[in-house]
């Protein structure tokens, strides 16, 4: 991520909702877009929260990820700075990309997650899903084989086996529905055994972006002096509050 995102690395991708950067920057993903874009401040909670500009099922998957990663995964999402606002595009494209979020998430994250949980039918299963319906159906199966498992687990005592088969469970729930919260709800399970589940999910993300209307061109040196300008305001507000 060095390079042409260089001069926007300062500024530091945070979990949660915040009221205005700090002094050394520190929001979600999307309030960092908003800054980025030139448009008025907003913290943001929820998609909902986000301009109208922004793509929704695109903001919320990109949120959820932001929400639910460790620290030291969350810089690569500062890759999508830059391309979240100007996404929102017509209601067959966003289905489009709500529809490629979820079925991506079956065929690419759960696999691993249901290989390490001992189920190896189930894996091959979601990674053959070549439409939603199927991923779907094939999601909703492997959630009710790993949930069997887990609590056969439970009763033999085999407490690593169980909790794996458990995650595997609760990831292929979230994966199961047709919605982009809990495809990123997915991911984050799926990443409880298998940690390249983060860098799976970006490229998703990325996938997304490229479906349907892309953001408009800016540049990353005009981006980094609106989010230094958003740093500097607020320190001297603050200085002026002292």
């Amino acid at each position: 991520m060095a390079g042409v995102f260089d001069p926007i690395l300062n500024w530091r991708l945070l979990p949660g909702s915040h009221a205005f950067p700090g002094p050394d920057g520190g929001t979600c993903i999307n309030e960092a877009a908003v800054v980025a874009a030139g448009l008025p401040y907003r913290a943001i909670r929820s998609s909902a929260d986000c301009p109208p500009c922004f793509s929704a099922p695109l903001a919320t998957y990109a949120l959820g990820l932001n929400d639910a990663m460790p620290d030291a995964e969350r810089p690569r999402l500062m890759a999508f700075v830059l391309r979240l606002a100007g996404s929102a595009d017509g209601e067959a494209v966003e289905a489009a990309r709500i529809a490629h979020l979820v079925r991506e998430g079956v065929r690419r994250l759960l696999p691993p997650v249901l290989e390490r949980a001992g189920l190896p039918q189930h894996a091959a299963a979601c990674r053959s899903a070549a439409d939603l319906e199927r991923a779907v159906t094939v999601a909703r199966h492997a959630a009710w084989s790993a949930g069997s498992l887990a609590e056969a687990a439970g009763r033999q005592g085999t407490w690593v086996r169980g909790a794996r088969a458990a995650a595997a469970a609760r990831a292929a729930l979230f994966a199961a529905e047709n919605d982009a919260r809990t495809a990123a709800d997915a991911a984050e399970a799926a990443a409880l055994f298998w940690p390249g589940a983060w860098a799976e999910a970006v490229a998703i993300l990325d996938e997304g972006l490229l479906l349907g209307r892309q953001a408009p061109a800016l540049g990353s040196e005009e981006a980094g002096m609106r989010l230094e300008a958003a740093k500097a305001g607020r320190r001297a507000r603050a200085g002026a509050a002292a």
